[in-house]
């Protein structure tokens, strides 16, 4: 049987509240006794019941990060800085993988606020509706949403700058002499995919010669990119540079040129989004818009840690990260 408190205060001869107050450096304990305690912990194996203690304090030092995809590589990075941030806020992240349903994402929800986590820090499948929203506000854990902008102001938010990431790729094709431009996304109305639609269409519409894109929505998954960008060349072959809304749409849409017959970026340039590791590797090299990931996950786990410290000041807070353009291989200049 597992020891408890009442077997280290027997073994150490003094009472359960000083056993407890030692173990948890409380006040009151001399030294000596806090040495004695400690040994006698150290021999019989104590390890501190969290479920109890998670009674007495009100918090449970875990936390859950619901994830829509697991296979899309970009939230390793994102589940990487969160697991440090909260490693460092001595909590445990609960990982989560939604798989892109959102009933399963509200079931998540409802087992993790059972199960008492300090909050929850989540990828949403698709746009919350009114009454996801209302269950997520009046659910009494700080929540924060990634790569989203808040539909009402009881959540904390994290994202990086989609919207200017859209500019940045349609500045640089603009700027190589693409005019034939098609984007390839996820289903209307997104969160972050339709920032980076905006930011596109709006950068070639305000172009001193515009430009208006060919945008095509879709499953935003490898699969996704390949059938849209198999869609794209039957119906426009004269396309010369395709945007797509991340790398693994990417990745699929070089899958599906390749079949073609044709090259990249000989025949057609290619943009990604996010620098997943795969999109320096690839060939060629994957032009990309880097948001950073870690630094996403790290961001939304400290917030998460200040609202579960401080229950009577929730303010909901909105962090908004920079992107950038790296440039690789895929994209050329047109003759």
């Amino acid at each position: 049987m597992a020891t408890t408190i009442k077997d280290v205060a027997r073994e150490s001869g003094v009472n359960i509240s000083t056993v407890s107050r030692a173990l948890n450096n409380g006040y009151g304990v001399s030294p000596q006794t806090r040495d004695l305690v400690l040994a006698a912990a150290n021999r019989l194996k104590y390890r501190p019941n969290g479920v109890a203690r998670g009674l007495v304090t009100g918090r449970s030092h875990s936390m859950a990060l619901i994830l829509s995809d697991i296979r899309n590589p970009f939230f390793a990075e994102v589940a990487r800085g969160a697991a440090d941030a909260a490693r460092n806020g001595s909590c445990d992240l609960v990982l989560c993988n939604s798989d892109l349903d959102p009933v399963r994402q509200m079931e998540y929800v409802t087992s993790l606020l059972e199960k008492r986590v300090d909050g929850i820090l989540m990828n949403s499948v698709s746009a919350l509706s009114p009454d996801e929203q209302k269950q997520l506000a009046e659910c009494g854990v700080p929540i924060v949403l990634l790569n989203r902008s808040a539909a009402s102001k009881a959540f904390s938010t994290v994202s990086a700058d989609n919207e200017a990431g859209g500019v940045l790729a349609a500045e640089h094709l603009l700027e190589l002499g693409h005019r034939k431009i098609a984007h390839l996304t996820g289903p209307r109305q997104h969160g972050n995919l339709s920032d980076r639609t905006r930011g596109f269409v709006q950068a070639l519409l305000a172009a001193p010669q515009p430009v208006a894109p060919i945008v095509l929505y879709g499953a935003f998954t490898f699969e996704g990119g390949r059938e849209l960008t198999t869609q794209l060349l039957e119906e426009h072959p004269d396309v010369t540079a395709i945007f797509a809304a991340n790398d693994v749409m990417a990745c699929g849409a070089v899958r599906a040129i390749l079949d073609r017959g044709l090259g990249i970026p000989e025949d057609l340039s290619l943009i990604g989004f996010d620098n997943i590791q795969f999109s320096s590797i690839i060939h060629p090299p994957l032009t990309t818009i880097h948001q950073p990931k870690y630094e996403m996950g790290q961001a939304a786990v400290e917030i998460l840690l200040r609202l579960a410290r401080d229950k009577t000041r929730r303010t909901p807070e909105s962090r908004v990260l920079g992107v950038e353009l790296i440039e690789r291989q895929s994209c050329r200049r047109r003759p």
